[in-house]
């Protein structure tokens, strides 16, 4: 079972930051895309971000566009989530996902976290 581990969520004012982290395993192998969903009370789990194995954007919802950044840095096997200018709408518990391929597997498969919750309150 590959369980990605996320830290970095909390309490921030409106206005500030925060850094998700996401803890890739070394059983992974190989990786098509990687991102971020968020779901907020009562409302359906979104995608916000994500980018493909070189970096590149794969997907970027409206509502975060220039304000949040993901990334992924390969030596630390970590996938991030820089996330400026957070507004109480940006609430909700922030989960992490990739499209991976683990070792001695022959397919791809949707791997996730258990989620942070991410609190944006005055």
């Amino acid at each position: 079972q590959v369980q990605l581990v996320e830290s970095g969520g909390g309490l921030v004012q409106p206005g500030g930051s925060l850094r998700l982290s996401c803890e890739i395993p070394e059983s992974i192998l190989n990786i098509n895309v990687m991102g971020w969903y968020r779901q907020a009370p009562g409302l359906v789990r979104e995608l916000i971000a994500s980018i493909n194995n070189d970096g590149s954007i794969y997907y970027l919802e409206r509502v975060v566009k220039g304000r949040f950044t993901v990334s992924r840095d390969a030596a630390k096997n970590t996938l991030y989530l820089q996330m400026n200018s957070l507004k109480p709408e940006d609430t909700a518990v922030y989960t992490c996902y990739l499209d991976a391929m683990t070792i001695g597997s022959y397919y791809y498969s949707h791997y996730w976290g258990r989620g942070t919750q991410v609190t944006v309150s005055s």
